[in-house]
């Protein structure tokens, strides 16, 4: 008889899964890149990007909390943090990148979706109904 080994859950914080845009930045580049989350906690998120992104490489990501999570008004958030695991893509060219983040910071009213910069984000995700 063959009997599963017991795995524990080494989470410490509530996780969401909400597939958000999300806006990527590493330490000490001006360059910014896209993708969008997996799932998120207060001490960690998992998002998915076109981007390479190294493996402990400090990194900072913006993204807006809806509702849901802040049990008030959306709000931005810019979170900094580490990498801690790269998922190679196993089709497209999409990775998955885990962050344990180490500092968060509240930032001005998000800014509308109507300047482009959401299309650009949404383009990442897929359309069911458009068939991308």
């Amino acid at each position: 008889m063959d009997t599963l080994p017991i795995q524990h859950e080494r989470r410490a914080a509530q996780r969401f899964d909400f597939q958000l845009p999300v806006s990527i930045r590493l330490a000490g580049s001006d360059r910014e890149a896209v993708g969008f989350t997996q799932d998120l906690s207060a001490r960690g998120a998992f998002f998915y990007t076109d981007c390479a992104v190294p493996e402990a490489a400090q990194i900072e990501l913006t993204v807006v909390m809806p509702s849901e999570i802040t049990l008030t008004e959306k709000m931005r958030v810019r979170c900094r943090g580490k990498v801690v695991r790269v998922v190679p893509a196993t089709s497209g060219t999409r990775i998955g990148v885990a962050v344990q983040v180490q500092a968060y910071e509240f930032l001005p009213q998000a800014q509308s979706h109507e300047n482009g910069s959401f299309a650009r984000i949404s383009a990442l995700h897929e359309h069911p109904l458009t068939g991308d």
